[in-house]
């Protein structure tokens, strides 16, 4: 199952359980101007599940975006992917919170889960909670975030090759976010980039 879900706009599942050798490519994205909470459990019930999970946030005024995310691994021999990508400014917020679960009988599991974020603003602000609990020990897991600003020496770069500021900046985030970017129909890709 392959879907993409516009936070604000679309209804997003509480929760959805996976039997075995099922697969789901859900893209997630939170878009200028909205403030939203999405809240997902994934359940991971028979052998051979796989799930890539991706989501991209997008807040430049006020807005506050909260995510959290449980990938729930109940069974052994399934893979779980998540890659969420977040630029934030002005005064707005945004909030991570994910968990990896796996059970004792998820043996072979392999799980995998990264935050990023850029902040664009001294007043924006980022809280990201990457989690993992493993009870079986035939595993390959791990969690990460970072939150950081554009990196001025890349700036720098392509100003000196004729690039306007701006556009600098404008390519800087896109090349941050295109992991994600690319996983969605040209007409939203350009709504997003417009909106850069």
């Amino acid at each position: 199952m392959d879907k993409i879900c516009i936070l604000g706009r679309d209804a997003l599942p509480g929760s959805l359980a996976l039997r075995g050798g099922e697969s789901l490519r859900l893209t997630l994205v939170a878009l200028p101007g909205v403030s939203c909470e999405g809240v997902l459990t994934l359940d991971l019930n028979g052998p051979g599940c796989q799930v890539d999970l991706a989501g991209l946030y997008l807040c430049r005024g006020d807005e506050n975006v909260r995510l959290q995310i449980r990938v729930l691994h109940h069974a052994g021999l399934c893979h779980s992917r998540q890659l969420f990508k977040g630029i934030v400014g002005g005064t707005a917020r945004a909030d991570f919170d994910g968990l990896i679960r796996v059970d004792p009988d998820a043996q072979k599991t392999e799980a995998y889960q990264e935050a990023h974020t850029i902040l664009l603003s001294d007043q924006a602000r980022i809280s990201a909670r990457p989690q993992l609990e493993i009870y079986a020990d035939d595993v390959v897991c791990s969690h990460g975030a970072t939150a950081g600003f554009l990196d001025p020496d890349e700036q720098f770069y392509m100003r000196s090759r004729g690039i306007p500021e701006a556009e600098a900046r404008r390519l800087q985030m896109l090349s941050f976010l295109s992991p994600v970017l690319e996983r969605l129909p040209e007409d939203l890709q350009k709504e997003i980039t417009d909106a850069l």
